[in-house]
């Protein structure tokens, strides 16, 4: 039904998750000579998390920022803001709302999230929550499969400068 109404240009639809990566990117595939020992060279340093959160309108516009650590309620907060102040210009200016889709995150559903939610419908911002363990409802986790298993696969990065400098990358090359 949301995407009919995208489709009819009734309303803006957008898609919302957040990703993380690692200094040690997974391998899924390696080779050693019979008889020698199985290993993997790693970096010394184990590093912290690079976490995403991306916003997608597939064929339209992807836009996502990178901070080190994990997205918490306070930044989703302050991105909602954002895309609320955004759905208002919008709203004036078109007459459409703009609906973002998303799963059950303890971050989206918290107490000063919930409390933001009336106020952000009035600037014609509306939250639609995917039911539980239903993240292949939501296209923006085939962009985080394609740039774990493309782009950045079998990598190791020394600092996690380094790694989100391929995340963006990665996401220009899939642009």
């Amino acid at each position: 039904m949301l995407q009919w109404a995208a489709a009819s240009r009734g309303i803006e639809l957008y898609y919302r998750d957040e990703s993380g990566f690692c200094l040690w990117m997974p391998v899924e595939y390696s080779y050693f000579f019979k008889g020698e020992q199985k290993r993997m060279e790693q970096t010394k340093r184990k590093g912290r998390r690079i976490s995403i959160l991306g916003l997608l309108q597939p064929l339209t516009t992807f836009v996502y920022g990178l901070v080190v650590g994990s997205f918490n309620a306070d930044r989703y907060i302050k991105m909602m803001d954002e895309q609320a102040r955004q759905a208002q210009q919008q709203l004036d200016k078109t007459g459409r709302i703009r609906v973002i889709v998303q799963d059950n995150g303890s971050s989206h559903t918290y107490k000063k999230a919930k409390q933001k939610w009336a106020q952000w419908q009035t600037q014609g911002l509306y939250l639609f929550f995917l039911p539980k363990y239903c993240s292949q409802m939501n296209p923006i986790e085939t962009e985080w499969h394609q740039l774990k298993a493309h782009q950045l696969r079998g990598q190791m990065f020394e600092h996690e400068l380094d790694l989100a400098y391929a995340v963006m990358d990665g996401v220009k090359a899939r642009a």
